[in-house]
């Protein structure tokens, strides 16, 4: 059977929620217009847009039951969900807290005017919401029928997550998690072993990220770097071993046994497997030898449930971007770098930043933020020969400097950003933004995220990408 869900950003849902529940505990309506994402056995609705409906002019007496949309306003707005190849849903609210379902009436309308919808968009999908204050239920019409919503996310410092009615707690967490547990609950424990995270990038940040999502007990991970391991990556890299970078040929004088080692030497990701296996044999674990900036590398993270970003190239950059505003989902930017003086060789400076990236606007967008420098962008697009005739440097005696213990602080700060927030732990006050540690000052700073109008990733104009999921195109190269 067909699983669906559905995706919010927490500044529409708290926008959805005022319209809905203004204080009067009369009944409100809307309709959300959304992307989708669709996988194997898996469709995941994307919320772009909330456009709300006018006591009195757009949401009147019906004829039928309490209150319904005008023939007017569902018009108006399953038109603009057709132009914009959008999926149409219909919102309105019930009374109660904490469970809600569609009343016989609201069955009854469904069945008369959706059947014309799915005409009218396209094929849709089209649907229906009802929340309550804590709750949410929905029913999804396709072509071959109607299936129920599994749930609701909404996607904000603090992940929240609604369904028809509460769920059945597990009886208790895996023995071997207890201490954790005490912080996260049996619940808590059960939601990780269901989580999927991605992780782009398994050298220094991202083996680290990789170990202790592992010993944290995620279910899945995807890991993704096409990279294999060199002998200087042994002192930084979790659980790389000599053998692995075959450190004994490396080091030859005679070049055709030099090449020999890269052949034979492990792919970061395979590293990473065995890591995460000793750390948790249950694990399911995709080492994916791979380029995120291709299109069929990049899509096999468009439905996870959190984004590490630890790969430091421009064009990873803005792939990351993009998935984590077009599929609404959370992420962070984990890095640390050692800025050196060629000439003298002084230690300028040493920082570590973990940029938590969500899919709102002032969420942290790279792009907003000037994070992906165009000129570098283009620079990484051009092949050896084309970079040296354009005079770039191509020394690969030039590398930048990197210690693990600089990784770690990035790390660190970014995987407990994403424990907090997964489980709504963070204070209503929490510090937004990215964070930065200068350390040779042992200083922390806070940068205050901010948005530009027009974004193509994180903006709602027409151009833009935001929660458009599979109706959009990724900046891949193909």
């Amino acid at each position: 059977m067909k699983k669906f869900s559905f995706t919010m950003p927490q500044t529409l849902y708290d926008q959805l929620m005022a319209h809905l529940f203004p204080g009067d505990g009369d009944e409100h309506g809307a309709v959300i217009a959304a992307g989708i994402s669709q996988s194997a056995g898996y469709i995941r609705f994307l919320a772009r847009t909330v456009i709300e409906a006018l006591d009195g002019a757009d949401y009147v007496r019906g004829k039928y039951g309490y209150r319904a949309l005008t023939a007017d306003f569902v018009a108006r707005a399953s038109d603009y969900c057709a132009r914009e190849r959008l999926c149409y849903f219909a919102v309105h609210c019930h009374g109660g807290s904490d469970s809600v379902g569609f009343s016989v009436i609201d069955a009854d309308s469904h069945e008369r005017g959706y059947p014309a919808l799915l005409d009218i968009t396209n094929g849709g999908p089209v649907g229906a919401l009802v929340f309550a204050k804590n709750a949410v239920a929905g029913s999804i019409w396709l072509r071959d029928g109607v299936y129920p919503l599994q749930g609701l996310t909404v996607v904000g410092p603090n992940v929240r997550r609604l369904y028809s009615s509460r769920a059945h707690a597990p009886r208790g967490a895996n023995p071997i998690y207890h201490r954790q547990s005490l912080i996260f609950g049996a619940a808590g424990q059960d939601l990780l072993n269901k989580t999927r995270v991605g992780i782009i990038g398994m050298g220094g940040a991202g083996s680290l990220v990789n170990e202790w999502l592992s010993r944290l007990g995620i279910g899945e991970i995807i890991a993704i770097d096409f990279d294999k391991v060199e002998p200087s990556n042994c002192p930084r890299t979790v659980g790389a071993t000599h053998w692995d970078a075959q450190v004994w040929l490396s080091a030859k004088e005679w070049a055709p046994l030099r090449r020999l080692a890269g052949l034979f030497s492990s792919h970061k990701v395979s590293v990473g497997a065995r890591v995460a296996k000793m750390a948790n044999p249950r694990i399911k674990y995709h080492a994916i030898v791979g380029n995120i900036t291709t299109m069929e590398t990049a899509l096999l993270l468009k439905d996870v449930d959190f984004l590490f970003l630890c790969a430091d190239r421009a064009q990873s950059r803005l792939v990351f971007n993009a998935l984590v505003h077009q599929y609404l989902i959370p992420g962070v930017q984990v890095g640390a770098k050692v800025q050196v003086n060629r000439d003298s060789g002084r230690v300028n400076e040493v920082f570590a930043v973990s940029r938590p990236v969500l899919p709102f606007e002032k969420g942290g967008c790279l792009l907003c933020n000037e994070l992906i420098p165009a000129k570098q962008l283009q620079e990484e697009a051009l092949s050896d020969e084309e970079r040296r005739a354009q005079a770039y440097v191509d020394d690969p005696l030039i590398v930048a400097p990197s210690v693990i213990t600089m990784n770690a602080v990035a790390g660190a700060q970014a995987v407990n950003d994403f424990l907090l927030g997964y489980f709504g732990l963070f204070s209503d006050s929490v510090n937004k933004g990215y964070l930065m540690q200068f350390c040779c000052d042992r200083q922390w700073s806070s940068v205050e995220c901010r948005a530009v109008d027009g974004c193509l990733h994180c903006g709602k104009t027409s151009a833009s990408a935001f929660a458009r999921g599979d109706r959009a195109g990724l900046p891949c190269r193909g």
